[in-house]
């Protein structure tokens, strides 16, 4: 059968042509494939071999080179640890803290240059994909700082085989990634199912074997994560975020749609003795974060830290078991500490964030609230090291809040990281706003319920340690008035004790201050021993009232009065009723004896 197209000479000649050019290009990729398969494993496992000073192996099942695409492939990949010579490293004291097992079905180099490598050891690659790895990192601290014996760079260990090595770009897509945490008393282990990793430009060579700029020889490496969940060892809580990337040419952290939930109330409260914390942040950014240093030693080093919009929020422990222990941890300056971390950043910003403190009153089975809304702040200097606390042992805080939505607070505080006496400090104004505004706290938690008031200003200055606070309270208002409250458990709600409040607001507290105008204004100098049981917030709060109780009128001396005009009032009362009783008797037996004498 004779092809109708190739009717002229020259078109028979061209497809005899193009024919034994294909048969001689497909021949050709057959030999090289044959030939160069080989030589490449044995070069990429050299190169992980030698880079690694023996630490780890690189071993597959398959490899098959396609030239005509300039692709190679690599089946059933295992990038596996020779665990003799990690133990003898260890013995040693010069074993890394990281160690990293991974699996791949398939890996896939693109646009490879296999003649560069031969002729002029150049290893150049296109793109390296490897779809859905299993990698396992296994982290123990095995040193603190850098032991390495041999400093030869990884380009100088490649040398004698290779002039340089070029990736434009890695992808890791779908990894799951499992974590094994043996730094502290009991392995910690963490799993994610959808990590993806791309690394960009990596070239080792003479000239990038001491470049600052790059990480592991890359431009960048960005690693991302996306709806990540997960519980807490005891079940009480589960967290979440949206998305969180870092990038190693940015040193920036990014983590969106944060959220730590508690579990329920009632479960919560039943398995745990601590208070409930909640949080949700729409954004959280770190800047300058120092990944290596966090890679190899788990020490946390940045700039800057934001906190973008979000709410935070504690519920008090309402059954938790009285201990003759001091709660001094309770402080910041000791709560730091506690995180067991090394940490230093210089910056911590926060920006319109809602805080929230919620309180159940035993007495009256209410829950109360206390909100700081819109809060904007800045902390410095948040660190645990002690070179940087032997250069400045102070965290400054200064931030503004709106006080049950409606008052601006601005406040300054000061702690002292290293003073073994906890010393911190913390000065604040209050401006106006109703009184009435901060019922759904005073109600349930002090059962007084503000029927009138305005407040002008609210000032303290108060200097403490984790003996005792000492400082100065100022509280200006008018018009006010109250109405003191009981809890009425048949109804399950508060009613107005209506003598009492007659009496306090008679009596007891003093309706405005100044008292008039042109009088200097009460204010009152604080000096508290703090008690041992006493956490951080129970003891500013306590300090803060005693000074605005002696402000209203209602100090330890007027209470004391009160208490003894209350308890006198309780003895004539009994008397009262004793001698109502008795006559009551006496009636009763004229009455008794009347009736025998008609008989």
């Amino acid at each position: 059968m004779k092809l109708g197209f190739l009717k002229e000479r020259w078109q028979r000649r061209l497809a005899r042509t193009l024919v034994i050019a294909l048969g001689v290009v497909s021949v050709l990729g057959v030999v090289v494939d044959v030939y160069w398969s080989p030589i490449l494993a044995k070069k990429l496992k050299s190169t992980i071999a030698e880079s690694s000073n023996g630490l780890y192996q690189i071993n597959f099942t398959d490899a098959d080179l396609d030239i005509i695409q300039g692709k190679l492939s690599f089946y059933n990949i295992d990038f596996i640890p020779d665990t003799a010579v990690y133990q003898q490293r260890k013995r040693l004291g010069v074993a890394p803290n990281n160690l990293y097992r991974l699996h791949v079905k398939k890996l896939v180099l693109r646009h490879i240059h296999p003649f560069r490598l031969y002729f002029e050891h150049v290893l150049d690659i296109g793109t390296v994909i490897m779809s859905s790895p299993v990698v396992q990192a296994q982290y123990e601290l095995n040193h603190k700082k850098d032991t390495a014996v041999n400093l030869q760079t990884i380009y100088q260990r490649i040398s004698k085989s290779l002039k340089s090595v070029h990736i434009n770009h890695i992808e890791f897509n779908g990894v799951q990634f499992n974590y094994h945490d043996y730094s502290g008393g009991k392995l910690a282990a963490t799993s994610i199912k959808e990590l993806n990793i791309t690394a960009t430009d990596l070239l080792i060579d003479s000239a990038t074997q001491t470049d600052k700029s790059r990480f592991l020889y890359c431009k960048d490496i960005v690693t991302e994560v996306n709806d990540f969940s997960g519980k807490a060892v005891n079940g009480l809580y589960t967290y979440k975020l949206k998305n969180l990337r870092l990038s190693t040419r940015t040193s920036q952290l990014n983590i969106s749609g944060l959220q730590v939930r508690p579990a329920d109330v009632n479960t919560f409260f039943s398995r745990s003795q601590s208070d409930r914390f909640m949080m949700d942040l729409d954004s959280l950014q770190v800047n300058d974060f120092d990944f290596l240093s966090y890679h190899k030693y788990r020490t946390i080093t940045a700039k800057s830290m934001t906190l973008n919009k979000g709410r935070l929020g504690v519920f008090n422990n309402p059954n938790k078991v009285q201990r003759n222990n001091d709660k001094f941890a309770t402080f910041p300056n000791a709560g730091l500490y506690k995180l067991k971390l090394d940490l230093k950043i210089d910056t911590v910003l926060f920006r319109d964030i809602d805080v929230a403190y919620t309180e159940r009153n035993k007495r009256s089975l209410k829950t109360g609230t206390a909100v700081f809304s819109r809060t904007e702040g800045r902390m410095l200097n948040v660190t645990t090291r002690p070179d940087a606390l032997q250069k400045n042992p102070n965290c400054p805080i200064t931030l503004t809040s709106y006080f049950m939505n409606r008052g601006k607070l601005t406040a300054r505080l000061n702690f002292n990281l290293a003073d073994p006496e906890l010393a911190y400090s913390y000065q604040g104004h209050l401006g106006p706003m109703d009184l009435q505004d901060v019922n759904s706290a005073t109600m349930p938690l002090a059962m007084v319920k503000v029927n009138k008031g305005q407040l002008k200003s609210f000032d303290f200055d108060i200097a403490a340690n984790r003996f005792y606070s000492k400082g100065k309270v100022s509280l200006l208002y008018n018009d006010l008035k109250i109405t003191v409250l009981k809890p009425d458990t048949a109804q399950n709600k508060l009613k107005r004790m209506m003598l009492m409040s007659l009496f306090a607001n008679a009596m007891i507290i003093k309706h405005n201050n100044p008292d008039t105008v042109g009088l200097a204004p009460r204010m009152f100098y604080v000096n508290e021993q703090r008690q041992p049981d006493n956490a951080f917030f129970k003891t500013v709060w306590k300090t803060l009232l005693k000074g605005i109780r002696q402000c209203v009128g209602y100090g330890e001396q007027k209470e004391h009065d009160v208490k003894a005009q209350m308890a006198d009032r309780k003895v004539k009362k009994a008397e009262r009723q004793i001698k109502r009783a008795q006559r009551k008797a006496k009636r009763a037996e004229k009455r008794r004896e009347r009736a025998m004498e008609e008989r």
